[in-house]
């Protein structure tokens, strides 16, 4: 893959993660929770209407896994942005050690707390950033 489309596949993903972590702070308010308790239903399968609503608990956890989840975001786009761009290996390392740390410890969480669903949505983000950066880079960076 070139490295420039590597690049921009890189920040597609990162900006679908950063996406994701601004839907999760909808959970945050009672009047915009509607999306992320679908969500919920959605990966606690099967869709059944459980649970009706958010209890305040919740909403301060969507609050903080949101505000979380979009600052992880920002900081994989600037290691994209001022590290992969020039030094792909290091760049590389930094972003698939954080994104399979993410991946195991999400997906394990979300076993154990009886919805495996999630995990299954877990794979679609992880290879959004595996798939490129598995790949060698075909073009030096710098380099058109």
């Amino acid at each position: 893959m070139q490295h420039q489309a590597t690049v921009a596949w890189l920040r597609f993903a990162t900006a679908l993660v950063i996406a994701s972590g601004l839907f999760c702070l909808s959970g945050a308010l009672p009047a915009t929770s509607a999306a992320t308790l679908y969500a919920l239903d959605l990966v606690f399968w099967p869709l059944d209407g459980t649970p009706g609503e958010m209890t305040p608990q919740a909403n301060v956890l969507w609050a903080i896994s949101g505000g979380l989840v979009a600052g992880w975001g920002i900081l994989i786009w600037q290691v994209v942005t001022h590290v992969y761009v020039s030094n792909p290996s290091v760049g590389r390392s930094m972003i698939l050690t954080s994104v399979v740390t993410w991946f195991v410890l999400d997906s394990a969480g979300s076993v154990a707390a009886g919805a495996p669903m999630n995990a299954l949505f877990n794979v679609g983000f992880l290879a959004l950033y595996a798939v490129p950066l598995l790949r060698p880079v075909r073009e030096a960076p710098g380099t058109a």
